[in-house]
């Protein structure tokens, strides 16, 4: 794999346009000065987060005796839950986090970024081919930067569609992220099995 497929297929995996919704709903109740550098600070450590996978990823999992199976059916668990509350929203939101009270980490920069399953692939990446670290990090930069770009335009977006447009793609994409966190539990648990 050359570094411009590694970096489409990550940007894809990324799915920032599927985002989108999460992190206008989760974004919504914080002011709008404080949203940019909420969404900022969080893409920062998505990236972070990113590398340290791609660099020691696989060394975390083996010493804490964790299979890839498991962080994809955590993420797919996690997902699940944010899915059901987009389609049935509580006073608390997406996050469950009051009126004005910020993210932190969870669920933007982790499971929406940095999920399990842009994880895995940087995982399989690295142990691809560990000589070419530079071009899976230049992937890897250019697939967050795209991703980046794309979420950083979402208050334009919120302005585009207003709130009923907002609610009515946030119910969407909850069913949406409902059959994708299904799919991660199950591939999760048939890689599980296959294995043994």
């Amino acid at each position: 794999m050359d570094t411009w497929s590694a970096a489409i297929t990550l940007f894809l995996i990324m799915d920032p346009l599927g985002n989108l919704p999460v992190f206008m709903s989760v974004l919504k109740t914080i002011e709008p000065k404080r949203r940019r550098l909420v969404l900022a600070r969080e893409l920062v450590f998505s990236l972070i987060i990113m590398f340290t996978f791609l660099f020691s990823g696989q060394v975390v999992l083996d010493f804490l005796n964790v299979r890839q199976e498991s962080v994809s059916i955590a993420g797919g668990i996690i997902l699940f839950l944010i899915g059901i509350k987009m389609i049935f929203p509580q006073p608390g939101g997406v996050t469950g986090l009051t009126p004005g009270e910020e993210p932190f980490i969870v669920p933007l920069a982790i499971p929406m970024v940095a999920g399990p399953s842009v994880l895995a692939a940087l995982i399989l990446l690295a142990n691809q081919d560990h000589s070419r670290m530079f071009d899976w990090s230049m992937a890897l930069g250019a697939a967050w930067l795209a991703s980046a770009t794309i979420l950083m335009l979402s208050s334009n977006l919120h302005k585009l569609l207003g709130e009923r447009g907002l609610t009515a793609i946030e119910r969407l994409m909850g069913m949406i992220l409902i059959m994708i966190s299904i799919q991660m539990l199950l591939d999760g648990i048939g890689k599980y099995y296959s294995l043994g």
